[in-house]
């Protein structure tokens, strides 16, 4: 059992606010526990002397409970769940509203109700919570309409409404639970807590849910990435859409916005992130009742050939791929089918093939080595009987071991062996395509159970050298910096241009005489920060010249914005580009997940394309590599149309020294290296950017 094994299966509860009145919280849910409940229930209401025929006591004192749900009114809640953690209840769920959802003095409450908690070590969940269901033990200590159906998914939801509604279609489409909890407000405990426990409970296989926010992103990757590789975690996550993203003050913060930050955490702790709620119990079914494959291979064997063609294209769209069948088994094929029948997947027995044909064919491609999963279609015919059919598949898939999913196209027909099918544990459906989604989730599961974990690289570095650059910025109140902060990435062993930033015409002549011309000469100002676009920038500059650039520079940047602070203008040893890419690798503090860190396309269309992989830091070294390949511009990467191959290695380490730079200083709030030239021989830093907090 999980570490919250005490709150799902209590021998007594006390519920504290029971009342008799019709349609009230309080009376449902008593009602709700005397339906099914295997232990005692003690209501607690001075005002009754009993409630649902059950003795009522006075106080929670008296009730000898081992989990108390509370119902009382906001204003006295936190007294009684204090009063419970003197009787000794360390359990405790609070369907009280009235705390931080309704602003003002429920916010201070919700903090009071946290801090009871605390004091009597509470395992307390809520407020503003439904309450919570496990069908093991026949508890539903919530006021939802009716209960779940027992089985082997772990359900949280953020909403209690969702939580009904899911309950309502579950008992409908064959989806068991075995434990659900409504999170409410989380003032103590939040999924983390929860997917931590399921993780190490033998009756939960798959944990499910849905969620609007994520109280600490770090913990619940931390706790995630341990328990996906044992028991799989589906969730939405709804508000994949954020206003505030666009006012991030730099690129990286502009595209790091929330919902990918989230994206990233997810996937980096293993779990899949359905889109649907569909998708959701879709993927939750599959992997509550059918084995991992071991292969991507995909069979199809149908009676109709466009539904085939519907699958074949579903499959090609996901990470599945069709397998190719060895010799024998078209040959066994050959031997079974008539003439006309494709042998060849998909695999069409035709249209009036019965259901001997039907389960020869399920029987010899699952018999295939190269085949990890299939997927059988039937449309009606008067030569097939589904509900045979149902047992076919499930005697076939039990036999061999092999997840399978149907698709039985049809009505009134099709009920009776959805019931089969449901019984064991084959999902069912009458699209072609989610019946491939749904094994695609399996392979998905699979490569995430199978991914090995590395551990980050340390690069040697120079901290106090970084520090003196940031310990510069609180000196000067500076809160934003540019190209003048370069040392940062010296200090971290990223390679930039030889420069320097001067603040007369005179040194910067000495400094280019220094470098060797041409040179590039840059305006260098916190207020501006996209100097491209006001004529900031100068590229080859000869020697004659950069008097009277310097001049320019500092003209157009007063013309533009006549109260920015300018610093001076840097001098930099022009970089040729024409072999190298221009990218970007850039970091943003989420206030969940903690430092990110991005890596794509870079240049002046940065924003325009959006080409970008993003990971939480600090990121390992196979984890930055797998950023460079999954941008869509990893080909220019790698030598296209004759172009040599960059030196990805290089990038890899300068996109681990970035992540060690960020987590080794919290101050760092958001950074660009934009763009990072990459050649065939390594990579150079031209331009930075970074905004710091100059109270941490």
């Amino acid at each position: 059992m999980g570490t919250l094994s005490a709150l799902f299966s209590p021998d007594r509860v006390a519920v504290v606010g029971a009342t008799e009145r019709q349609g009230s919280v309080g009376r449902a849910l008593v009602e709700n526990l005397l339906s099914d409940f295997d232990g005692d229930v003690v209501p607690v209401n001075p005002n009754y002397e009993t409630v649902c025929g059950l003795p009522c006591v006075d106080d929670v004192g008296e009730t000898d409970a081992d989990l108390a749900v509370i119902a009382v009114p906001a204003s006295v809640a936190v007294d009684v769940v204090r009063e419970t953690g003197e009787a000794g209840i360390r359990n405790v769920v609070v369907i009280t509203a009235g705390f931080g959802e309704a602003g003002g003095e429920g916010g201070q409450r919700e903090r009071d109700l946290a801090a009871v908690a605390a004091e009597y070590d509470m395992n307390l969940v809520g407020p503003n919570s439904l309450g919570i269901i496990s069908t093991p033990v026949g508890l539903n200590a919530t006021f939802a309409p009716r209960s779940a159906p027992g089985g082997s998914i772990s359900f949280l939801s953020q909403s209690g409404a969702f939580v009904t509604a899911v309950l309502d279609w579950a008992a409908d489409h064959g989806v068991g639970f075995k434990d659900v909890v409504s999170l409410g407000n989380k003032a103590v405990l939040d999924e983390s807590d929860f997917v931590d426990s399921w993780g190490d409970d033998e009756g939960t296989d798959v944990i499910v849910g849905y969620l609007e926010s994520i109280e600490d992103g770090r913990r619940f990757v931390e706790v995630a990435g341990e328990v996906t590789h044992d028991t799989p975690v589906v969730v939405v996550k709804s508000g994949r859409t954020e206003a505030g993203a666009k006012a991030a003050s730099s690129h990286t913060g502009a595209m790091a916005g929330r919902d990918r930050a989230y994206e990233a955490g997810l996937r980096q702790a293993g779990i899949i992130r359905a889109d649907t709620v569909q998708d959701l119990f879709d993927a939750a079914r599959v992997l509550a009742g059918q084995p991992i494959p071991e292969t991507d291979g995909v069979a199809v064997v149908t009676n109709a050939g466009g539904p085939g063609v519907m699958a074949t294209d579903a499959v090609g769209s996901s990470p599945l791929s069709l397998a190719e069948f060895e010799t024998d088994t078209v040959d066994r094929l050959r031997d079974r089918l008539p003439e006309g029948a494709n042998l060849y997947n998909p695999v069409d027995v035709i249209g009036d093939a019965d259901n001997e044909r039907l389960r020869d064919a399920v029987d010899v491609v699952l018999d295939d080595d190269a085949v990890g999963c299939a997927v059988v279609l039937a449309a009606p015919t008067a030569t097939l009987d589904f509900g045979r059919l149902a047992a076919d598949v499930a005697d076939l898939q039990s036999t061999h071991d092999l997840p399978v999913t149907t698709c039985l196209m049809g009505g009134e027909r099709a009920r009776d062996a959805d019931d089969v099918l449901t019984a064991a544990g084959i999902p069912n459906y009458f699209d072609p395509a989610r019946a491939v989604g749904s094994l695609a989730t399996l392979e998905r599961y699979r490569e995430i159970r199978e991914r090995e974990r590395h551990e980050r690289a340390t690069y040697d570095v120079d901290r106090e050298a970084a520090r003196r650059v940031l310990d510069r910025a609180r000196e000067r109140n500076a809160t934003r910096l540019g190209v003048e902060a370069m040392p940062l990435l010296d200090a971290y062993g990223i390679p930039t241009p030889a420069g320097e930033v001067v603040d007369s015409p005179t040194d910067a002549l000495a400094v280019a005489e220094r470098i060797g011309e041409p040179v590039v000469m840059k305006i260098v100002s916190p207020d501006i920060l996209h100097k491209s676009d006001i004529g900031g920038v100068k590229v080859g500059v000869a020697h004659e010249e950069v008097y009277d650039a310097f001049e320019d520079l500092v003209a157009r940047a007063r013309n533009y914005q006549p109260d920015a602070t300018i610093l001076g203008v840097q001098v930099q040893e022009l970089v040729e580009t024409e072999s190298g890419v221009e990218t970007i690798v850039g970091t943003n503090r989420d206030p969940q997940f903690g430092p990110l860190v991005l890596f794509g396309l870079g240049g002046i269309f940065v924003e325009v394309m959006e080409d970008t992989a993003l990971r939480l830091a600090p990121v390992a070294e196979t984890e930055a590599r797998a950023m460079i390949d999954e941008i869509r511009a990893s080909p220019l990467l790698s030598g296209a149309r004759g172009r040599d191959p960059v030196d990805r290695a290089a990038v890899a380490e300068t996109i681990g020294r970035l992540s060690q730079l960020v987590t080794d200083f919290p101050a760092i709030l958001e950074l660009d290296v934009n763009p990072l030239v990459v050649h065939p021989d390594g990579v150079q830093a031209l331009d930075l950017r970074l905004t710091v907090d100059l109270e941490s």
